[in-house]
């Protein structure tokens, strides 16, 4: 049984994007390349662009949702420069002309210069008060490039690691819009190291219990409750499927 998007994820935050269709070693996986959109008393957020084809898709989502009330779009946070995360910045930037863009921003300045004076940088541990809410810059344990940066929500202990939870799912068997825990046939170990391997292949290179050792370290801290990663379903149950995604970080290394 798939569920359509957008889903909540938790009060107040949306899972936003549609599919896409991969194909590796003879099998067919889906994937996200999803946006998150977290509604606040007095602003209101959205995490990521999505990939350039599901925007128009991403931007019906929203709109529905921010017409039910809350605080007006304000800020975009992006986890770093790569297509699939900010291919619909210029889009972004042009419908949306009071929004501030927020993260590493070391060179979007070069390719939107008419926007340079919208764009806000952000280091770990600063934060932007949406009213019930914040939204805080964190570490980026697991970096697809330099400059990738990870959020949290505050209220709702909501972790956006960008690629740092990259994994793909099962369209056959009905896996689109779950939630990790719901989809029980999924073989996450499988999944995660397939995407690591593609997407992430400097982690075939490295220790990564390193990685995994740190990853858990800043879950701790944080108090983690719920992951919203852009490349996969939302983990909302911690105890129960942290140790599979232990375990496929580290398959391939």
């Amino acid at each position: 049984m798939s569920y359509p998007l957008p889903r909540e994820v938790s009060p107040g935050v949306f899972w936003l994007g549609d599919c896409l269709v991969q194909h590796s070693q003879g099998k067919i996986y889906h994937s996200y390349n999803a946006a998150f959109l977290i509604i606040g008393s007095e602003a209101s957020m959205l995490v990521e662009t999505g990939h350039p084809k599901d925007f128009p898709i991403i931007e019906g989502q929203m709109r529905d949702i921010l017409a039910k009330g809350g605080g007006p779009l304000k800020h975009l946070f992006l986890t770093h420069q790569e297509t699939p995360h900010s291919g619909g910045l210029g889009r972004v930037l042009d419908r949306y002309p009071d929004l501030t863009i927020h993260g590493d921003m070391c060179d979007y300045h070069l390719a939107f210069p008419q926007h340079e004076g919208r764009f806000k940088e952000m280091r770990v541990g600063d934060a932007i008060d949406l009213g019930n809410t914040q939204f805080m810059a964190v570490e980026p344990v697991i970096r697809d490039l330099r400059s990738s940066l990870w959020g949290f929500e505050t209220k709702g202990r909501v972790l956006f690691p960008g690629d740092g939870f990259a994994y793909s799912h099962y369209h056959t068997d009905g896996h689109c819009g779950m939630f990790a825990e719901e989809a029980t046939s999924l073989d996450l170990v499988d999944v995660l190291g397939v995407f690591a391997e593609r997407a992430l292949f400097w982690t075939t290179f490295t220790d990564m219990n390193i990685y995994a050792d740190k990853l858990e370290e800043l879950m701790a801290e944080l108090n983690v409750e719920i992951v919203a990663p852009t490349h996969g379903l939302p983990i909302r149950d911690i105890a129960q499927t942290m140790p599979k995604v232990r375990e496929g970080l580290v398959r391939g290394d």
